[in-house]
C-alpha cells in the first residue's frame, strides 16, 4: 500500500513559485496549475513570504530563535517541576522515617 507522505519544497522552489505570481504576472491558479501544486498552498507560501520576508520557509530543523529558546524553556519547566516533586516526596519519606 503507498502511504500518504507530504511532499516537502525548498525554499528555492516557494520562492520561484511566489515570484511568477508577484513579477512574471501569473494568477496563482495559472502558476499553481504549472506547478503542479494546489492554488490555496502557494496563496499560504505567498502571504507568509509578504509577512515575514527573509525569514519565510526556514525549514523543518532551523526554527526562529524565539521558537527555539521557547522549546528549551518548557523542557528546563518540565525537569525542575520533577525535580521538585522528587524532593517533596524525599522530604515526607525523611520526615516520616524521624519519627
Amino acid at each position: 500500500m503507498e502511504s500518504n507522505k507530504r511532499r516537502e519544497y525548498s525554499k528555492e522552489f516557494k520562492e520561484e513559485a511566489i515570484a511568477l505570481v508577484d513579477k512574471q504576472g501569473y494568477s496563482i491558479a495559472e502558476a499553481a496549475r504549472s506547478l503542479g501544486i494546489r492554488g490555496s498552498m502557494l496563496s499560504r507560501w505567498r502571504r507568509e513570504y509578504q509577512t515575514r520576508n527573509y525569514q519565510a520557509f526556514p525549514g523543518t530543523g532551523r526554527q526562529s530563535a524565539e521558537v527555539e529558546e521557547l522549546k528549551r524553556l518548557q523542557e528546563e519547566n518540565r525537569k525542575l517541576k520533577l525535580e521538585k516533586e522528587i524532593l517533596k516526596k524525599a522530604a515526607a519519606f525523611f520526615a516520616r522515617e524521624s519519627d
